[in-house]
């Protein structure tokens, strides 16, 4: 039997690698509708479909929020499985719109990593991703810093 892998730990991450996330998801109307009722953006935008169809793209928009979550979770086994805390997220760039039925892709590249100076069995791995959609135009950017436990 081959034991399933979640996360990597602090040694697995090299500068300049480029992990493809195998996880991808299609944006359905549920979630989107879902998304915006939980986290009460009652946009119209995002929830009607007259109002948005008189917009710029003519069509209901996908929460960004939801984009940017989805992604992250996305990330999760590759990335920040293992990982102690995220630390922090910057950067986060919408490069274009998703909407219904999009399905998105991610990639993450490993920009540095260094042992912590607080504490020597952890570090911090600082990774950019970047999603796709089904046509590979890229809609969103972000980076941020992760703390990973070393091996024992």
């Amino acid at each position: 039997m081959i034991e399933s892998k979640f996360g990597n730990y602090f040694e697995d991450f090299e500068v300049g690698q480029k992990i493809r996330h195998a996880l991808s998801k299609t944006i359905f109307e549920s979630d989107n509708n879902l998304f915006s009722l939980l986290t009460m953006n009652h946009h119209p935008v995002h929830l009607n479909q007259d109002y948005a169809n008189a917009q710029q793209h003519g069509k209901i928009l996908v929460v960004g929020t939801l984009v940017f979550s989805v992604v992250v979770g996305m990330t999760v086994p590759d990335v920040s499985g293992k990982a102690i805390a995220n630390l922090n997220y910057e950067n986060i760039m919408h490069n274009g719109p998703v909407f219904i039925g999009d399905t998105l892709y991610a990639e993450t590249e490993v920009l540095s990593a260094r042992e912590s100076q607080s504490k020597g069995d952890r570090g911090i791995v600082y990774v950019e991703t970047k999603a796709y959609n089904q046509n590979n135009e890229l809609i969103l950017t972000f980076r941020r810093n992760v703390l990973i436990p070393k091996r024992k």
